[in-house]
């Protein structure tokens, strides 16, 4: 049972980084390329009926957290208190900035929340980015100083960053050189997706330049993605040591490899849609390929006294585990009902929705 509510969790948070993630790039792409009212208003159309329904799966990827592996619940929350805090008021930022910029017509106001909804977008792609960074690299379990554990063993606090900006440090930050990276990677993946959902569900004229900003991101991505192939080996010595072990999981590099190609080709598509198809695929590939390497660790230790954390030491009980099985069913039937009706009733383009209009 712990696997399946495992592959029930990492499938919500990649759902929820495909949906809500075209909501950041979109929001990015807001901040840059957004010069005149038409663009934005593009934009936000784009975005305007899904947004906030999007974000309702990182509510539902909690809540199985919660219910499913409770000790890594309550071990992320209070080692991860900072940037969870810091995230929540920027989606709320993100948020208010969609809701409040068409309520007063004045220049200076939509100015104002504009930057909300584009900052608060761009650093939510940038700290989801560090905070797979943050899982990759692990953290020091049960705070050992000198060898030996000051904590519980599943117990751990990070600040923001540490001193030595390195993540082999005993005393680990949240920011360091390899979870900015990744931090990176996150923003110009999110930028990508971003890009082509409005490629994808508007006529603006902003989609021929979005296309050459997808393949010149692209570009960017390709280096990103082989600097941070080159450098894992400095987190773990042995990164492809599952892939190795078992051959099947290849397939997950491969879907972000079809997908991340694909994308090279966005200037030469003849449907809209097949942009945002690849860069879904990266981002599913690319999550599920991470996930991947650790498994079945959940949260890797840092140090040699405490184990890490894994999805059999941190699971809830069999029977807990049983029982919720039913209630997911039910859950995902409606779910899958609500989604089914909201994409057919804001199928096709949206230029003329008029998202945030007072």
């Amino acid at each position: 049972m712990e696997l399946f509510w495992y592959i029930v969790l990492m499938t919500m948070l990649a759902v929820y980084v495909i949906l809500d993630g075209y909501d950041f790039g979109a929001g990015i792409i807001h901040l840059f390329f957004a010069k005149t009212e038409k663009d934005k208003k593009a934009i936000t159309n784009a975005i305007g009926p899904f947004w906030d329904a999007n974000e309702v799966w990182l509510i539902a990827s909690g809540g199985v957290l919660f219910f499913a592996f409770p000790t890594l619940y309550a071990s992320s929350f209070s080692g991860f208190y900072l940037p969870l805090i810091m995230i929540l008021w920027l989606l709320i930022f993100r948020a208010i900035g969609l809701e409040l910029r068409g309520q007063i017509h004045n220049k200076m106001w939509e100015a104002v929340w504009d930057k909300a909804f584009g900052i608060s977008s761009l650093l939510l792609a940038l700290f989801f980015g560090v905070a797979l960074g943050n899982i990759v690299r692990g953290v020091n379990l049960g705070i050992v100083t000198d060898g030996v554990s000051t904590h519980e063993p599943h117990y751990f606090f990070l600040p923001l960053w540490n001193p030595t900006f390195s993540p082999t440090a005993e005393h680990l930050g949240i920011l360091d050189w390899f979870t900015i990276l990744l931090g990176i990677i996150g923003v110009v993946s999110l930028t990508i997706h971003g890009a082509n959902w409005i490629i994808f569900k508007t006529n603006s004229d902003l989609n021929n330049k979005l296309k050459k900003v997808v393949f010149n991101l692209n570009i960017a991505l390709l280096v990103l993605i082989i600097i941070s192939l080159s450098v894992w080996h400095v987190i773990d010595y042995k990164p492809f040591k599952n892939f190795l072990n078992d051959p099947w999981l290849w397939i997950f590099p491969l879907i972000t490899f079809i997908g991340h190609f694909g994308l090279f080709k966005v200037k030469s598509f003849k449907k809209d849609g097949l942009g945002f198809l690849f860069s879904s695929l990266f981002l599913f590939g690319g999550i599920t390929t991470t996930v991947a390497s650790i498994f079945p660790k959940v949260l890797p230790s840092t140090n040699d006294v405490n184990p890490s954390l894994t999805i059999y030491n941190v699971a809830a009980h069999e029977y807990g585990l049983t029982v919720g099985v039913y209630w997911f069913v039910i859950a995902v039937v409606l779910v899958a009902i609500y989604m089914v009706i909201q994409y057919k009733v804001f199928k096709g383009k949206m230029d003329d929705v008029g998202y945030g209009e007072h």
